[in-house]
């Protein structure tokens, strides 16, 4: 049985909006912890880690409020590793995506710890690797995995203890649509592999899933970071940076259910849900379905079918 664990990171301070520190009780209220021990998972919610509030100020050269986002990075770190040491699934409940920060730079410090390969996904409408030169706002919600990749101040490339945190090339972005013109130029730069939503348009989710998980071996820790305005605003409302164009349920379903079917999901951050722009908790509980896919929800009990190391994994009905 796979024994995970929720932690609350209520805030807003690297977003552009404020509403995202109200997430994790938006997730709590659309059931997330009994959905989760519905599909035989041992779940402890943690609760919420406090942290400093939002001072909601401008930006001071080139980044806003990079005192209390180093803070909740800090907390954010100290959690997910102590549960990664203790064997258990972190789950980080955003907030807004400068949080993943810290997750990941946790989830890298284990991986080098046990000798294991990391695999990130990253879900998002936006590819997150601005830097403070190429950032119109200065929201470090914006510029995550360029500071996981060390690029930003070293406030934030720090924390886990070795600059870069991880390498572009075991990251895989999905569903990006919205980047900032000197973001993109830096993106090729430094080789990010995007799996955007043209490519999606073209190839189609599944091939474009079979490529982002392809390479994945049995010593690979999974990390999902998943932006819920990956998803299409039309059926997710409440996030604070919409960007018309996004999948749709059912390419974000299947999405999940590729990943679930590899077996190798080993954390989660869920961030940048905003129930200041949500409808109902309408965005909420779409993204409680969505994480139940990742942890084997699916319409008939699947079992995967591995071509080998290099390849990616097919799946068969069980009879």
């Amino acid at each position: 049985m796979v024994r995970a664990s929720l932690i609350g990171a209520p805030t807003d301070v690297g977003a552009a909006d404020r509403g995202a520190s109200m997430g994790p009780e938006a997730l709590r209220v659309a059931g997330l912890l009994g959905a989760l021990r519905a599909r035989d998972l041992e779940v402890e919610d943690r609760g919420n880690l406090s942290g400093p509030g939002n001072p909601w100020e401008p930006p001071r050269e080139g980044y806003r409020h990079l005192t209390e986002v180093m803070r909740w990075n800090e907390l954010v770190y100290e959690s997910v590793y102590r549960e990664l040491r203790e064997g258990r699934l972190p789950i980080l409940l955003g907030g807004d995506h400068c949080l993943s920060i810290g997750s990941i730079g946790a989830v890298a410090r284990h991986c080098r710890e046990q000798g294991r390969k990391l695999r990130v996904l990253w879900l998002d409408a936006h590819a997150d690797f601005n830097t403070s030169e190429l950032s119109p706002s200065g929201n470090l919600h914006g510029m995550p995995v360029a500071c996981l990749c060390g690029f930003g101040p070293p406030q934030l490339t720090r924390i886990g203890g070795t600059t870069p945190a991880i390498d572009a090339a075991c990251v895989r972005q999905i569903g990006v649509r919205s980047v900032d013109a000197g973001e993109r130029r830096f993106v090729h730069e430094q080789g990010l592999e995007v799996f955007d939503m043209r490519h999606v348009d073209e190839m189609g989710m599944r091939e474009t899933m079979e490529l982002a998980l392809s390479g994945m071996e049995a010593d690979t820790h999974l990390h999902v970071s998943f932006d819920v305005d990956f998803l299409d605003p039309e059926i997710a409302p409440g996030v604070g940076t919409r960007v018309p164009g996004g999948p749709t349920y059912r390419e974000a379903q299947l999405c999940m259910e590729m990943i679930a079917d590899t077996r190798r999901l080993a954390s989660l951050d869920v961030v940048e849900l905003n129930p200041a722009f949500d409808v109902h908790n309408r965005t909420a509980t779409l993204a409680v379905d969505l994480i139940e896919s990742l942890f084997g929800k699916s319409t008939l009990v699947r079992r995967p079918v591995w071509d080998g190391p290099a390849k990616s994994p097919r799946t068969l009905s069980a009879a």
